[in-house]
């Protein structure tokens, strides 16, 4: 069956670099740290992993050294730790790292009345808590091996790359998402699989292979700059309806011209 012209349209966001500022994956390793999963020379090494993710991008080779790095990192972890430590520190890490444009995308999609999806190679663990937060209505994320409650080292499902994109079809045919009207936004080039499968594909902070892509393409790129905090900006919902209500009050104009170009795209793509 095909995935698309079935019914609305959907938006899919990458994580990492597109809604937050950071590595969400790398983003809790303080937390790790103070409730006794790691040591410090890991907090160490966590820096220094976030530092290449921002200034490197996360092209293939980099996302392979981070994938190694974080499996042996949490080999050995209860779950239950991990999901715990997540919820009690979410909204001290993430909150202030949220990028406004961001938001203000997810508003419109839910205004418009698309369902908005979080598309990340991070664990579950950690991507499921982040959805709720910004009130996505589904997460595409990483699981993790685990035996007896506890992380073995190992990965059951790595929504990376072409899997993102095939993910993306799966739910598509699921929920019955026109994929042709949906939209994408990511800022890697491991993720133009993603991009592709959608009609409305944009490049947000892109590395300098998307960058490539996009131009070549005629993909908009977007450039999201104002991390914000999202307590701040707006009371944080606690359901999909809560946001939807909530956006009509606070959504926020971006000045830029190539938001007010994306703002035109999405009000003339329809629900």
């Amino acid at each position: 069956m095909s995935t698309r012209r079935l019914g609305r349209p959907a938006a899919f966001f990458d994580l990492d670099k597109t809604i937050i500022a950071k590595s969400s994956a790398l983003a809790f390793s303080k937390s790790f740290y103070a409730r006794g999963l790691i040591n410090r020379r890991l907090v160490l090494r966590s820096a220094y992993a976030q530092f290449m993710f921002l200034v490197g991008g996360a092209d293939h080779d980099q996302m392979e050294k981070m994938r190694r790095f974080l499996s042996q990192m949490v080999t050995g972890w209860p779950v239950d730790s991990v999901r715990e430590i997540v919820a009690d520190t979410l909204h001290n890490i993430v909150d202030p790292i949220v990028y406004d444009e961001a938001v203000s995308l997810i508003e419109d999609h839910h205004l418009a009345g698309r369902d908005v999806i979080i598309v990340s190679a991070s664990g579950s663990e950690i991507v499921e808590p982040i959805g709720e937060l910004i009130g996505a209505d589904a997460v595409i994320a990483s699981r993790l091996a685990v035996e007896a409650g506890r992380y073995t080292g190992g990965i059951e499902y790595y929504a990376y790359a072409e899997n993102k994109a095939t993910a993306i079809q799966e739910l598509a045919r699921r929920r019955g998402y026109d994929l042709d009207r949906s939209f994408a936004y990511s800022d890697s080039i491991t993720d133009v699989h993603m991009l592709e499968v959608v009609g409305h594909p944009y490049a947000v902070n892109p590395d300098k292979e998307l960058r490539r892509v996009a131009e070549s393409r005629g993909w908009p790129v977007l450039s999201f700059t104002r991390p914000v905090a999202l307590g701040a900006r707006m009371k944080l919902p606690g359901s999909r309806s809560t946001m939807t209500a909530l956006g009509v009050g606070t959504a926020v104009v971006v000045g830029s011209a190539i938001y007010l170009s994306v703002r035109r795209r999405l009000d003339g793509a329809g629900a």
